[in-house]
């Protein structure tokens, strides 16, 4: 699998970004996480997920308590699928296309941004969630390509505090409001 496909390649011929993007594959891309990687990812609270199947394209953010993403072999990071709202959007077009894209940044205004493009697949088995609070199952990413991107354009944002819903330890977090309303509220405890 190559870094650039045509389109990209097509783009950085027409607008002379071809030795740049050349350089930056050459330096910044590696193929297996480094302990700087690890720090990264696995301190995050949050990243974002990019998923694709003909033209069902979908973009969602993933989070949860830090550590809650980890790296578990040089090239292959998991998380956890934790209670949503059923409609499957990324799950269901990753079932069918495997290629994704993850995005971690954290807005500090001076991190660069790390992302990841690889194959994803389900892990349901039960040994994979039987330690991971909330889990339904588990999300693996074989990377492809790990890559750094510069600060420039991420602003400077504060933490304030966790979501009540993050799962966790010793924790059940409430229900979110939306299974409250008349719509749904009928068809949530179908099976």
């Amino acid at each position: 699998m190559r870094m650039y496909h045509e389109g990209q390649r097509e783009l950085q011929d027409r607008y002379r970004g071809r030795a740049v993007a050349d350089r930056l594959e050459q330096h910044r891309m590696h193929r297996s996480f480094t302990d700087a990687d690890r720090e990264f990812i696995e301190t995050s609270r949050f990243f974002f997920l990019a998923t694709g199947w003909g033209d069902s394209v979908d973009c969602s953010m993933k989070g949860g308590v830090p550590g809650f993403v980890k790296v578990t072999t040089p090239n292959e990071v998991a998380w956890p699928d934790y209670d949503g709202n059923r409609m499957y959007r990324s799950l269901g077009n990753l079932i069918k296309n495997p290629a994704v894209g993850l995005l971690f940044v954290k807005f500090d205004a001076q991190s660069t941004r790390l992302r990841i493009t690889g194959r994803a697949r389900l892990d349901e088995s039960p040994e994979a969630v039987a330690d991971l609070p909330g889990a339904k199952r588990l999300i693996r990413v074989t990377a492809d390509y790990i890559f750094y991107n510069c600060p420039r354009y991420i602003p400077r944002m504060e933490f304030v505090e966790e979501s009540d819903y993050s799962p966790r330890c010793d924790y059940t977090p409430p229900e979110p409001e939306w299974k409250s309303r008349d719509y749904i509220r009928d068809v949530l405890n179908e099976p």
